[in-house]
């Protein structure tokens, strides 16, 4: 195994990892913004009302994108279990 092979299965790992993250971050991200926007607009300072959106939003982000991450890292991992025979024999 190749000091190239390891930085690209790295490479490849964060890229999955970051794929995967994406669709709830950008969630959480989204509806924090528009609470804190809220929130400033009125004057309004509980901390139940950032918190309740983001996990109903989260929760729903899961539900509407679960299903392609499930794809997605199954995808990944059979793309490693398929390269161990060529990472094991070049070494």
């Amino acid at each position: 195994m190749t000091d190239n092979m390891i930085i690209t299965l790295g490479l490849q790992a964060m890229t999955i990892a970051a794929k995967l993250c994406a669709p709830i971050l950008l969630t959480a991200l989204l509806i924090g913004f528009a609470v804190s926007l809220f929130q400033s607009v009125t004057q309004i300072q509980e901390a139940t009302l950032s918190f309740v959106p983001k996990a109903v939003g989260v929760g729903i982000a899961l539900l509407v994108s679960g299903n392609w991450m499930l794809h997605e890292m199954i995808a990944f991992t059979q793309q490693l279990f398929d390269q161990i025979p060529t990472l094991l024999g070049s070494g």
